[in-house]
């Protein structure tokens, strides 16, 4: 059975950072795309970066967090992470990580193309 935990969330002013992290366990993590999304209240959950297997080589993010936001993986952790840095409020959501995905690169961008879900980790924002 494939569990994913996210951690990190948690409140901070505008410009400030935080690090959440996706643990993968009960699968072979290296051999999954990864990915990233965000849900507020109220709006559709919505992509916010992807990262391919094995070395992570490649990696693609939404417009709104291009230069702030940075995807990684630590194959030997079964761990993804996501560095965010320069915070504005606009980024307040639950965010969650995903595992999977049915359609390789092309697809990550898809919330429904992902098989597996962690159960989310808060991030909000203050201005």
């Amino acid at each position: 059975q494939v569990q994913l935990a996210e951690s990190g969330g948690g409140s901070v002013q505008a410009g400030g950072s935080l690090r959440l992290s996706c643990v993968v366990s009960g699968s072979t993590f290296s051999s999954y795309f990864m990915g990233w999304f965000r849900q507020a209240p109220g709006k559709d959950r919505e992509f916010v970066a992807t990262i391919s297997s094995w070395s992570g080589a490649l990696a693609y993010y939404a417009d709104s967090v291009k230069g702030r936001f940075t995807i990684s993986r630590d194959n030997a952790k079964n761990t993804m992470s996501l560095q965010m840095n320069s915070l504005k409020p606009e980024d307040t959501a639950v965010y969650y990580c995903a595992a999977d995905v049915r359609g390789g690169w092309s697809a990550a961008r898809l919330s429904s193309n992902y098989n597996y879900w962690g159960q989310g980790t808060q991030v909000t924002v203050s201005s």
